[in-house]
């Protein structure tokens, strides 16, 4: 029975700031007075700042729909605590990328603004005052609800000081065993400069105080991240205050907090304070001085652990002194500075996901495989015969690993190139590659080292590939590689005949069972050409800039999509528009979509994340609808399709309509012209997403979201699409991905 979305009554209230800066950027209520004000003017000025959401908010509004998710008990309880997790990790990664960017644009004196009017100042004004909220949101719901949810069901994180003496006795065991010698105490004085404090590292500051001066000290103590978060404790004696059956763990900072005077031995230990702090690790490349890329991102890399600190993150119980002690060395102000009262870093909550407790978590699926995995047939015999059409996680992701290990394999290849991007752990794509190359095929691979927080795996895969002989390139100057694309070159008795893999997302097996994505392989004449010479472009020197199906960015993406949408415009109330992606920020692309709805088109967006876009403003954008889906699986799916008088026009691939993906960015996007597989991506998965009540946002013009369940009568039940696409694909393994006839 699908339950409607509800928050504690705690949580509704907004935690004011507890500091601002000044010049603080207008209210979102004057900002929708002045659109409906200006929406009654006959001319429209739509570069007009006041019809854009700044993205840096936007972003803060879909990490509040992840923090969302921790309520709704229509998620099994260790899904709630994942989605905690899920929306720590987003907010460290905001603020190291994202919040970082302004920082540094307010130090060095830009005043330049977005689409939105918004000053990097302004921004950091606006994003303080709402994630100082999210923050207070995220503690109280693991305090009031998700912690004494887990203890009702037999797992109890137990506050060291609450457990009995046996109890404390074996931990304290444990400490001497495993803790205490990768423990190292490092004091601040005259003599020892303040030490270096690694990003995203949870910390102790030490108080200290000689028993015979009376002289007190300072010492920083790093909670070791090789250890377990969350320490593990057997069922103990029935003198503690929890009963003994229940599975219990203690936070391992309280456990080093505890036993702190085996470190300073002699010495008093007057309190201890956990802290945590984020740096700025958006690393600024200067390709075209690099003589080396992959030894210039190395070198990156490493300096990446020494940014500037953008937040310090600290329990309430610090007292000033302290607190003071921290800032200045960190070079931190009063507006970096956040406070809880609660544990840090919920991104530690993985840990408990990882529970054999799969009565707490979401039911287990088999995605789709098909037929011609099973019966080993020749997967290029079969190609031949069918295009293969696969939306993951509900179809298997096997057949793209099927395509690249039987090619390795199959004597008759003669070439495979391929792009990679996140490919993740021990990935059998790669290790396809490998093979490849020692059965003498070969083997080309663009690696992007520049994708964020990949950039090390995505060397040392580099490293390895090359040192199997695979001609490894790393991507072009100024433009980051995102585009995802295999061509298999294979000798065949009419000739030379080239196979395709193009889709939505990353060559990557894990990923591919959370994140949905398209993925298309083809043997089509026109496909084959395309990606040849697209893989000429980025591993030799080419000016090409049109394609005979790819849409290519940075080359005519931008003119091609804004060509498609003025197109449904002509058509006016006639006209349709669907598109799926992960963000809309692009204000020319908004420009048009404004245009496109002034001439009545009907236009559905479902952003995933960002959008900048302010739909249902009179005269502007009346007939745009945006909504955001966030449920069991990571909607990643790119799909732009124009309803053209009945003849529709459908493109997937990698690009989201933001500058970077448009400008600065190596992007694919194909058509989709199969009738049939047309009618699927339609019916089957852009209808099926824009009926969801129970998963769904609703963007307002205000910038806000409101969950469409609250829209709906108490009656009336909710429609699950992701849960409606795995039950109708990928629950019981028993249908297929689409295969169309040639």
């Amino acid at each position: 029975m699908s339950q409607k979305l509800s928050k504690p009554a705690e949580l509704t209230e907004p935690v004011e700031a507890t500091e601002t800066f000044e010049n603080e950027a207008a209210t979102e209520t004057a900002v929708v007075t002045e659109l409906t004000q200006a929406a009654e003017t006959p001319d429209i000025d739509l570069k007009d700042p006041s019809l854009y959401i700044n993205r840096e908010l936007s972003h803060t509004e879909f990490n509040r729909r992840v923090l969302n998710e921790c309520y709704n008990e229509n998620h099994p309880l260790l899904e709630r605590v994942k989605f905690l997790a899920i929306f720590s990790t987003n907010m460290d990664e905001f603020f190291m990328v994202r919040v970082s960017g302004l920082k540094q644009q307010v130090m060095l004196g830009i005043t330049k603004s977005p689409a939105d009017g918004m000053t990097p100042r302004e921004q950091l004004v606006a994003i303080h005052r709402v994630v100082t909220q999210l923050f207070a949101e995220a503690n109280v719901c693991w305090q009031k609800q998700l912690w004494p949810a887990l203890r009702e069901e037999g797992i109890n994180i137990v506050n060291y000081q609450d457990l009995g003496k046996r109890a404390q006795k074996k931990v304290n065991d444990y400490f001497e065993r495993e803790i205490f010698p990768v423990l190292t105490p490092l004091v601040f004085d005259p003599g020892h400069p303040f030490p270096h404090i690694s990003n995203l590292s949870l910390n102790l500051a030490v108080v200290l105080c000689e028993k015979d001066s009376g002289e007190t000290h300072f010492a920083r103590l790093k909670v070791p991240s090789i250890l377990p978060r969350m320490i593990p404790l057997k069922p103990l004696d029935p003198d503690e205050l929890l009963p003994p059956t229940a599975q219990k763990f203690v936070w391992l900072e309280q456990v080093i907090a505890a036993n702190l005077d085996r470190l300073f031995p002699g010495i008093e230990v007057v309190a201890a304070y956990p802290f945590r702090i984020t740096r700025n690790t958006d690393m600024e490349i200067q390709e075209e001085e690099a003589d080396d890329l992959l030894l210039t991102m190395e070198e990156n890399l490493r300096q990446r652990h020494f940014g500037s600190v953008v937040r310090l993150e600290i329990d309430e119980s610090m007292p000033e002194d302290v607190r003071q002690i921290l800032m200045s060395n960190l070079r931190v102000g009063s507006y970096d500075v956040y406070t809880t009262d609660g544990p840090l870093g919920f991104s530690s909550l993985w840990e408990l996901h990882g529970l054999e407790r799969p009565d707490l978590k979401d039911w287990s699926f088999k995605p789709a495989s098909p037929g011609y995995i099973r019966s080993k047939e020749n997967l290029f015999q079969v190609l031949r015969q069918h295009d293969v059409f696969l939306h993951h996680p509900f179809d298997s992701f096997t057949p793209v690993v099927d395509f690249v290990e039987r090619a390795a394999a199959d004597p008759d290849v003669l070439a495979i190139k391929q792009t990679l991007y996140r490919v993740g752990p021990n990935s059998p794509v790669v290790h396809a590659l490998m093979r490849a190359r020692e059965n003498g095929k070969q083997v080309a691979v663009l690696v992007e080292l520049k994708a964020r927080f990949d950039e090390e795996s995505n060397i040392e895969w580099a490293k390895t590939l090359e040192q199997t002989g695979v001609h490894v390139v790393y991507g072009l100057i100024g433009l980051k590689t995102h585009c995802k694309v295999c061509l298999v070159v294979r000798r065949e008795r009419d000739g030379i005949r080239r196979y395709v893999h193009v889709g939505t997302g990353n060559y990557n097996a894990i990923t591919a069972r959370i994140y949905t994505d398209i993925g298309f392989i083809t043997d089509d004449e026109a496909f084959g050409a395309d990606a040849s010479e697209l893989f000429n472009f980025l591993t030799g020197f080419s000016l090409q800039r049109e394609y005979r199906k790819f849409i290519t960015a940075p080359n005519t993406l931008r003119e091609r999509m804004l060509a498609f949408i003025e197109q449904e415009a002509a058509h006016g109330e006639n006209g349709r528009i669907i598109i799926k992606v992960n963000a809309i920020v692009d204000a020319a692309m908004v420009r048009a979509l404004y245009r496109a709805s002034q001439a009545g088109v009907k236009i559905d967006l479902i952003v995933r994340g960002i959008c900048a876009l302010r739909p249902g403003l009179p005269g502007i954008s009346d007939t745009i609808r945006v909504i955001s889906i966030v449920g069991r699986f990571l909607e990643h799916t790119r799909i732009y399709y124009f309803a053209n008088q009945g003849d529709p026009i459908i493109y997937t691939g990698s690009a989201d309509l933001m500058p970077r993906n448009i400008d600065r960015r190596v992007e694919v996007l194909f058509p989709i012209e199969d009738k049939v597989l047309q009618e699927e991506i339609l019916e089957n998965i852009l209808n099926v997403y824009l009926r969801d009540t129970e998963k769904s946002y609703l963007l307002q013009s205000d910038g806000s979201y409101i969950p469409r369940s609250s829209l709906i009568d108490d009656d009336t039940p909710l429609f699950n699409s992701q849960e409606w696409l795995l039950n109708e694909r990928g629950s019981t393994g028993n249908s297929y991905p689409v295969m169309t006839d040639k």
